[in-house]
């Protein structure tokens, strides 16, 4: 098979202080055989975060989230204990769970031919099974797939030996924040869920990453976000800075839509932290956002070379929901950002076709670190990586 290039020889190359910095070309956002190559080269290759711990209730509860090219379904065992497996029955390769979402008592049937699964993968039944006594129930049992909880999300990876999970997805969140413990003191993993929204943007996901990546549009585009942190008028990122947390505006309350006072700081932050906030790009697909009182974190799911589905999580302390607070200023806040981000990007993306683009655009040196994620996809798409 024949792969259009993703990007030139100088494509995200560093460039002396000043200068622009070429990007990838329009074909890197357009071409459904580079789509396809990242699909089985980043998304089947690394760590994809695929869905809240929560939202798997109990034993038996399940989910099925698109990973690459593959469905991989989410459960829980009897115990408890969660699950990942390839969605694929092991008798004649029909879909087993065809819904995205539910709960089945103890197994999971295929609806084709009745070949029965235990939450654990085993196959425990089927038609006939009982008159081929030689079959090894555990080998025909369902494909699993490497699992990680962490941050309360559950993080699959597909790779017969997946890269390991402390450095490449850890090891980012650390070497951004500059400090081991930094993310540790919001407890992400006790929050609670207080509101979640759907976004489908018709953009290429590699748009999405850059323009979350980038301040360089915030003054043109979010008032709001800008009001509350206002060094983001200047064009630069908290990303910019390893460590940085953009500062609160000195007449903001909260992070909220109109300024007004959150939750209380959540109980881990120290004043280093407070009124402050804080991005992570988790690459390939997670977006982190730390205030003092909420964490933000989206999740992508790239469903074409130009659509993907965003999903995005408020997660607030517990006693917060439990009593009845109004979250709305604070989800509006950033809803209205991924709103206007969003539109942004669905903007760029016809442009990615045009021959204006075809040999790509250029960054500016506030945006150095596009060019070291194109760097980056670059390599995970070569041959033969630098």
């Amino acid at each position: 098979m024949t792969t259009t290039p993703v990007a030139g020889p100088r494509a995200g190359a560093p460039a002396p202080s000043g200068e622009l910095i070429a990007t990838l070309p329009g074909a890197a956002y357009t071409d459904p055989a580079v789509f396809r190559r990242e699909q089985e080269r980043i998304f089947e290759r690394l760590w994809f975060c695929a869905a809240r711990a929560a939202d798997l209730a109990g034993p038996g509860a399940f989910r099925t989230v698109q990973v690459g090219r593959e469905s991989v379904l989410l459960t829980r065992n009897r115990r408890g204990e969660p699950r990942a497996y390839l969605n694929i029955c092991r008798h004649r390769g029909a879909r087993l769970c065809t819904e995205e979402s539910g709960t089945v008592r103890r197994t999971l049937q295929c609806p084709y031919h009745a070949w029965t699964y235990d939450l654990d993968g085993r196959l425990t039944a089927a038609p006939n099974l009982r008159q081929m006594p030689g079959i090894d129930r555990t080998e025909r049992g369902l494909i699993a797939v490497h699992l990680r909880e962490w941050l309360g999300y559950l993080w699959v990876c597909l790779a017969d030996e997946p890269p390991s999970f402390d450095a490449s997805v850890i090891g980012a969140a650390t070497e951004r924040l500059g400090d081991p413990t930094a993310l540790d003191r919001y407890g992400t993993e006790a929050l609670a869920l207080g509101r979640r929204i759907t976004y489908d943007v018709h953009a290429n996901w590699k748009l999405i990453v850059e323009n979350f990546m980038e301040c360089y549009h915030c003054a043109t585009i979010h008032p709001e976000l800008t009001d509350v942190l206002p060094e983001f008028a200047d064009g630069l990122a908290a990303q910019y800075h390893v460590g940085h947390g953009a500062a609160f505006a000195e007449e903001a309350e909260g992070f909220t839509v109109d300024g007004t006072g959150g939750f209380g700081r959540l109980p881990g932050i120290d004043d280093t932290q407070d009124r402050r906030y804080y991005a992570l790009t988790l690459r390939p697909q997670v977006f982190v956002n730390l205030v003092p009182d909420h964490v933000i974190v989206h999740r992508m799911f790239p469903v074409a070379a130009d659509r993907t589905t965003v999903e995005c999580d408020w997660l607030y302390r517990p006693e917060v929901l439990a009593g009845g607070a109004d979250v709305t200023p604070s989800v509006e806040l950033f809803h209205r950002v991924n709103t206007q981000d969003f539109d942004a990007c669905a903007r760029t993306q016809p442009a990615m076709d045009s021959r204006a683009y075809r040999d790509g655009g250029v960054l500016v040196p506030s945006e150095h670190h596009i060019g070291a994620f194109h760097r980056w996809v670059t390599d995970a798409l070569a041959d033969t990586p630098s």
